[in-house]
């Protein structure tokens, strides 16, 4: 894991998963902090005709139980679009409905809605063990599904998936990353099957200001790597 100081907090950057998502570690509220799961989006796109692998769930669950063990955290925030859709918790295979269950029933766990999973947890309707809430602040940072544009206050996103896309060696690389202002976060997706936004989108950029600097982040062997994308003229 790979500390470093945000919002007046400490937290951690660890890899997790055969798709090198970064998860975030807050030691202070012991937290696993992760965003757009995006659970069940093969079996979405498959009742559509295009047929994918049926793993991503199960793929994305051991990612998440990997960076627990890593972790020690009692406690799961899902930054929203953790179902790819509001029918993704009736779709779940038996294997993978019992990993997300075991998880789920193993730590305090607190989804956020998303714009694709936003009825899952509403009331009345079927949803998933653990509680459901639009937003929350926790220590004074406003943790939500998408930034929004003109937040002062500190806070903690996801939404964009944003990705790091670099050359090193003449060879193209393309890795999930963090978005850092000077006090908010947009989070990389965690979910195996996730594309992804490039990190200096004008979208990315336009959705952290005010700001006066915005990084990529991401840990790599050993430490936090910072690449700058925008600075205030």
């Amino acid at each position: 894991m790979v500390p470093f100081s945000f919002a007046g907090q400490e937290f951690a950057m660890a890899e997790a998963g055969s798709a090198r998502a970064a998860a975030l570690y807050w030691p202070a509220e012991r937290a696993l902090v992760v965003a757009d799961l995006h659970l069940e989006k093969a079996s979405w796109y498959a009742e559509r005709g295009q047929m994918l692998p049926p793993y991503d769930s199960r793929a994305t669950l051991e990612g998440l139980a990997a960076a627990l063990k890593v972790t020690g955290a009692r406690r799961v925030l899902c930054l929203g679009d953790s179902f790819h859709d509001s029918e993704g918790p009736a779709r779940l295979e038996p294997h993978a409905a019992g990993m997300l269950d075991a998880l789920v029933r193993s730590t305090e766990w607190e989804w956020i809605a998303g714009n694709h999973d936003r009825t899952v947890g509403a009331p009345g309707t079927p949803g998933t063990p653990g509680t459901w809430a639009e937003e929350l602040v926790l220590a004074g940072i406003r943790l939500r599904h998408e930034a929004r544009a003109g937040e002062t206050a500190p806070e903690l996103s996801g939404h964009f998936h944003p990705k790091l896309r670099l050359t090193v060696r003449g060879r193209r690389i393309a890795r999930p990353c963090a978005v850092l202002s000077d006090r908010r976060m947009i989070l990389p997706a965690f979910g195996a099957l996730t594309g992804g936004m490039d990190a200096g989108d004008p979208a990315i950029l336009a959705a952290l200001q005010p700001a006066a600097a915005i990084d990529a982040v991401l840990p790599a062997a050993g430490r936090l790597v910072r690449y700058p994308l925008w600075r205030a003229a």
